[in-house]
């Protein structure tokens, strides 16, 4: 799926920040792509760019709605269809990434049928994909992957991709997700779909490319994770990374919503994701490790990521303290 840019984004009424986490995101990241809010009345979540009207989105030249909130049940309240009816009426198409569909709220697919709109659900994918090949082919991948569902996977590949790209580096953010996929403009959201196609659809999503081009894949799920584990491995087999980053959060000591499972040790996660990718990347290998220690004060949070990176013989960094560039830098030595 691709969307059209720029953005108007729609946090209806999000009791809250956490609640507009998805348009939170992709404000942080694509911040030229969004153009303004579109808040109801109640609304808690401030993006702090511009509140606009609908009509004043058009003017703007916005081209797509972006619903960027994340409620309960992923469901499309009555009381926003009014709101997303009258955007697919001045001209916009409209993306959302809950549970329900947009095509699925009577009005809202009678009005895109009537004005020509797009309407994307980034959750689902709107393409058939086949199953993976498993041959090589030209340009280079880097896949991050995590000790835990929640570590930051993707802000740390878009991290990857920022620190490249500023380096005059030949590198794209490949989004998995359906925040990725509102930040990319494109992508597939992995987790919907259906597991014999999961490598084949990562297949898709990076193409044979350049020599020099990296496409920076954002990695869902754990390979040691219960629930999530079939995920991580599609996307390792069909993606077939060069590079692989280890994400982890410095605070978890169970793994999300297995309570009593602990968290496997860095060393574990590095050499089982090293031996999968292995299996169609021979020289496959993690070049660093990125660490959420938001939990930690500054002088803690130094130590750990130092004892980690000695421990393990690779870079470790927090990509929002300390940004990711030891890990970039490493990606080319042998």
């Amino acid at each position: 799926m691709a969307l059209a840019t720029p953005y108007l984004m729609f946090i209806g009424d999000a009791p809250d920040q956490l609640a507009a986490k998805v348009a939170i995101g992709v404000v942080h990241w694509r911040p030229q792509w969004c153009k303004g809010q579109l808040r109801l009345a109640g609304c808690k979540a401030d993006l702090g760019i511009p509140d606009m009207t609908i009509e004043d989105a058009v003017e703007a030249g916005c081209r797509t709605l972006v619903v960027g909130v994340a409620n309960r049940g992923g469901v499309i309240p009555d009381h926003w269809t009014g709101a997303i009816v009258q955007a697919i009426e001045a001209g916009m198409d409209v993306a959302a990434g809950l549970h329900r569909r947009l095509s699925d709220v009577p009005a809202i697919a009678q009005a895109a049928k009537a004005h020509g709109r797009t309407l994307t659900d980034a959750r689902h994918p709107s393409r058939d994909f086949d199953v993976a090949g498993g041959q090589p082919r030209p340009g280079r991948r880097l896949l991050t992957v995590g000790t835990d569902v929640s570590v930051g996977k993707m802000f740390t590949s878009l991290a990857i991709e920022r620190e490249m790209q500023a380096r005059g580096m030949n590198a794209d953010f490949r989004a998995t997700g359906q925040t990725g996929i509102f930040i990319a403009g494109d992508g597939a959201s992995v987790d919907a779909v259906v597991a014999d196609f999961i490598a084949g659809a990562a297949e898709w999503l990076t193409p044979a490319n350049a020599p020099d081009h990296w496409d920076v894949v954002e990695g869902q799920g754990s390979l040691f994770h219960a629930s999530y584990s079939g995920v991580t491995l599609g996307l390792i087999h069909g993606a077939r990374p060069h590079a692989l980053v280890l994400c982890h959060d410095a605070a978890r000591t169970e793994m999300r919503g297995t309570p009593g499972v602990p968290v496997p040790s860095l060393e574990d996660c590095i050499a089982v994701n090293e031996r999968m990718a292995r299996m169609f990347e021979p020289d496959a290998r993690v070049v660093g490790v990125s660490v959420n220690t938001s939990s930690m004060d500054d002088a803690r949070a130094a130590a750990y990521l130092s004892e980690v990176s000695q421990r393990l013989n690779v870079p470790a960094v927090d990509a929002v303290r300390t940004g990711v560039g030891p890990i970039v830098d490493a990606i080319g030595k042998p």
